[in-house]
């Protein structure tokens, strides 16, 4: 069973442990089974490869390695501030998750239990 993570696809998120402490970046993936995101610019791994065609150059490619999710708070859009979030039903039955610092809405949960 996959992990709920506090974070989503496209959301923008502060690192707040590791080498890349206080860096901001776009998530571009999330693996929730292991609890990991791949964030924009953050982590960045190099990787060894061999030419493998004639167009192909060789070469350390740099790319971004995943991060545990419990290093990176999301940012909240209203407030611009990094910020725990939380999760709330409203009275029409729409799930919402909402930053805890200045209580505005951030988006619409999807996909409920």
């Amino acid at each position: 069973m996959a992990n709920k993570l506090h974070v989503k696809k496209g959301d923008t998120v502060v690192v707040i442990a590791g080498k890349d402490a206080r860096k901001k970046g776009k998530i571009l993936e999330v693996i929730p089974d292991k609890s990991k995101v791949v964030v924009e610019g953050i982590n960045i791994a190099g990787r060894h490869t061999k030419p493998k065609n004639q167009m192909q150059q060789g070469g350390i490619l740099k790319k971004e390695a995943p991060v545990h999710s419990s290093n990176v708070m999301l940012v909240c859009e209203k407030c611009g501030k990094p910020a725990r979030t939380g999760k709330k039903i409203l009275e029409s039955g729409e799930k919402i998750r909402y930053c805890k610092k200045c209580r505005e809405t951030i988006d619409t949960v999807s996909g409920s239990k």
